[in-house]
């Protein structure tokens, strides 16, 4: 047996059920002898953002694998592996490496050395007999503490020795770690005490699945609760005490309930400093900040803290009702009164955005797009992500998630086109669920091609494109450049560019026809059909931001 064999016959025993890949790398050809489903992509960073919803939409209990060419493939698929980075997505990359011989022959392209900033953990096998120590590592690293990407790089003259072991791999395993009882205590003593506590969930609840807990511990406060982009969907924001997520963009009701919060107590989240996160220093000045985070190297990094607890996420929220339960019994009867003021609030707030997200203006605003789109769709059986720039500020603050990992939110770094990715890979991982990406003329731009491999790996996603012609929240900083140069105007048909492609494409210009041309959308993706809606959109620059 040669060496890409045995990797496929270890990545089976990982649980691997597809490799998502770009020719040439002898493990494709391995995973598809051990009934492997290979999904070949138009190029790497996509294969790697389907890869990526493998491990965000199973919380971490499966890890996608990628793999693709040395050189040129493994220079291009580095954004990828970049944005799982970012992100703390578990994934596993199998890079093909030059040969040993040519290994540090420049300018021969290292994933050992070009990587190591982007990922978890990188390393090259040498010997075929080292094979499975390396993927072992890799998947454990990947799935235990912070999630991450592992790289293992295999040079290509070792892909075809032969394997000297045997059926003896064992595969990894994932463990949980529990906070310090006494920080527990102390945790609980500080929310139970405070005047206004506000609970902050990050992304950290979706791979503990905590999302039980995470309900028992605002019912039991009666604590209004936020959420980072990443986090979005941890808890129904039908909720009555839900603030909405918090990003570059959010809602007055997240932003006056911070303003006014003694406590707030961030759960699994890093607290990172970020312009596609809430802007902390706005909220932190006499503020008392718990933080649970799975790493202690979050702890007091960006955001300064007053207690700090580590631990997962599920675990780390089962003690502290447990010990909340233990000092107050029950709800202390504020739920009504505190759901009230933020009904209150909402009501303001919407009434000022009401007369975009009911617009009936030609082009169509945006925001009527997402109204619409809402309102049509069964959100308890869809799974949505956004794009980059406007996409996601337009979309997470109206966005109302009511179940868990329904919504695919993403922020730390923004690379146009990574939401096409992603909602291939949802669909793949929950082929029942409508599977929706929420993207702009600028990022189609970027990954655009890959709407084929949809149609070719059929993968029938609802793919919704606002189209306004522009590169529109640049416009304010290129002025000159547009006035001179036009350098913030992009343009195509969108629909009939989907339509080649071998899927189905409309165009909307009409705000009366969003409504029937979404249901056709979905009638086409249960045909089993890709679909593109594209919406010919104004160049709405404004989102829902304070201070």
């Amino acid at each position: 047996m040669k060496v890409s064999r045995a990797i496929a016959k270890m990545l089976k025993q990982e649980g691997v059920d597809r490799l998502f890949a770009y020719p040439v790398n002898p493990v494709i050809e391995g995973c598809a002898e051990e009934d492997i489903r290979t999904v070949i992509v138009r190029q790497e960073r996509t294969g790697l953002h389907m890869a990526d919803a493998v491990g965000r939409l199973s919380s971490g209990r499966k890890v996608g694998v990628f793999a693709m060419q040395h050189g040129p493939g493994t220079e291009n698929a580095f954004g990828g592996v970049a944005q799982a980075y970012g992100e703390s997505v578990p994934m596993v990359i199998l890079p093909a490496g030059y040969s040993r011989g040519q290994t540090n022959v420049r300018p021969n392209f290292s994933s050992l050395v070009n990587f190591q900033s982007v990922t978890k953990s990188v390393e090259q096998v040498t010997l075929a007999a080292e094979v499975p120590n390396a993927l072992r590592r890799a998947f454990t690293q990947a799935k235990n503490g912070r999630p991450g990407p592992c790289m293992v790089e295999i040079p290509w003259d070792l892909f075809g020795e032969d394997y000297p072991g045997g059926p003896d791999y064992r595969p990894s395993i994932r463990t949980r770690s529990a906070p310090d009882p006494d920080a527990v205590r102390e945790a609980a003593r500080i929310l139970v005490d405070a005047k206004l506590p506000v609970i902050y969930s990050g992304q950290g609840v979706h791979y503990a699945m905590a999302w039980k807990e995470l309900r028992e511990l605002v019912d039991l406060l009666e604590a209004p609760i936020t959420t980072s982009i990443e986090g979005k969907s941890s808890i129904p924001e039908t909720h009555p005490l839900s603030l909405q997520s918090g990003g570059r963009s959010y809602s007055q009701q997240m932003d006056e309930f911070l303003l006014r919060a003694d406590v707030v107590f961030g759960i699994g989240t890093s607290f990172t400093r970020t312009a596609f996160g809430i802007p902390w220093a706005r909220y932190t000045d006499d503020t008392t900040i718990i933080q649970s985070t799975i790493d202690t190297a979050d702890l007091h990094k960006d955001v300064p803290i007053d207690l700090g607890l580590v631990g997962d996420a599920q675990l780390t929220l089962a003690a502290i009702v447990e010990e909340v339960r233990r000092m107050i019994g029950k709800p202390r009867g504020r739920a009504a009164g505190l759901a009230s003021e933020i009904a209150a609030v909402n009501g303001r707030w919407r009434a000022v955005w009401d007369r975009k997200l009911d617009s009936s203006a030609v082009p169509i605003n945006p925001y009527r797009v997402v109204r619409d789109l809402l309102r049509t769709v069964d959100p308890v059986n869809t799974i949505i992500t956004h794009d980059a720039g406007s996409p996601r500020d337009q979309l997470t603050p109206f966005w109302e998630s009511e179940v868990p990992l329904s919504y695919v939110g993403w922020g730390k770094t923004t690379q146009l086109g990574y939401g096409l990715g992603l909602a291939m890979g949802a669909k793949l991982e929950h082929p029942d669920k409508l599977c929706i990406n929420w993207w702009g003329d600028a990022a189609i731009g970027f990954t655009g091609m890959d709407f084929e491999t949809a149609v070719r790996e059929r993968i029938p996603i609802l793919s919704v494109l606002s189209n306004n012609f522009s590169m529109a929240i640049e416009i304010p900083i290129m002025r000159t450049a547009t006035e001179k140069y036009g350098s913030t105007d992009i343009s195509g048909n969108y629909a009939e560019f989907a339509r080649a492609l071998g899927g189905y494409g409309e165009r909307i210009t009409d705000p009366s026809e969003i409504v029937p041309a979404i249901r056709r959308g979905i009638a086409k993706t249960k045909e089993g059909v890709p679909t593109l809606l594209e919406f010919i959109t104004s160049k709405e620059q404004e989102i829902s931001r304070f201070g």
